[in-house]
């Protein structure tokens, strides 16, 4: 079984000042075995990442579709954002991916789904996000949950993390795999470990975005 973490940023995310090298380091040491790089409709930060450590990097893009935030896993090519749902899982599945609806029922948040219609596109992805550690409550990881076991699909789980001390703080237990295909199918026997982090993170984020208008840029 591998610990893997299925949602993370990098300074590739607006949001998040992490560099790819230092964050394989850091999820190496916390003993994640696959890290899903996922930054916000960016497909670059998880390439580089990809070709540092190509065994544990799953490249992925966390997507703003019309309805809400959308995960590819396995992506081999920039999905854009502001695309109807139907439009971004259509290109996804052209690349093969796997597609996981992204914290469903955070409300806080801007990519949160209305609850019709993420109804209306549950036969076509293949997992639910029900365990996001940045969530606001986890009353929404507990509707998450509940509407996977619903509507008969797999969970998925992570930190979310755009700071480094946030990594690993949610992982899965996941059969070994080591592709789009083999993942889809791990999942149906996935385990969730770990727990929420502390609400100020959030202001990491905020800090991040703060230190790139002021001119941030990471080294070569």
């Amino acid at each position: 079984m591998l610990t893997v973490e299925l949602h993370c940023h990098t300074c590739y995310s607006k949001d998040s000042l992490m560099l790819p090298g230092r964050l394989i380091d850091v999820a190496r040491r916390r003993g994640l075995q696959r890290l899903a790089i996922t930054d916000h409709n960016m497909y670059d930060g998880a390439r580089h990442a990809a070709r540092i450590d190509p065994e544990l990097i799953i490249p992925s893009e966390e997507i703003m579709t019309t309805g809400g935030e959308l995960l590819g896993y396995y992506v081999r090519e920039l999905v854009p954002p502001g695309l109807s749902p139907e439009k971004t899982i259509e290109l996804l599945r052209q690349q093969g991916a796997v597609i996981s609806v992204a914290h469903p029922f955070d409300t806080f948040r801007a990519g949160h789904w209305d609850e019709a219609e993420l109804r209306e596109i549950l036969p076509l992805v293949d997992a639910i996000e029900v365990s996001n550690a940045r969530v606001a409550s986890v009353e929404h990881n507990r509707r998450a949950s509940e509407l996977a076991a619903a509507a008969g699909k797999p969970g998925t789980a992570g930190s979310d993390a755009h700071a480094y001390l946030e990594v690993g703080r949610t992982t899965m237990r996941l059969p070994d795999f080591h592709d789009a295909q083999s993942l889809r199918a791990a999942l149906s026997a996935g385990e969730v470990r770990g727990r929420l982090s502390p609400y100020w993170v959030h202001l990491l984020s905020r800090y991040a975005v703060w230190r790139k208008q002021a001119g941030w840029r990471p080294p070569p």
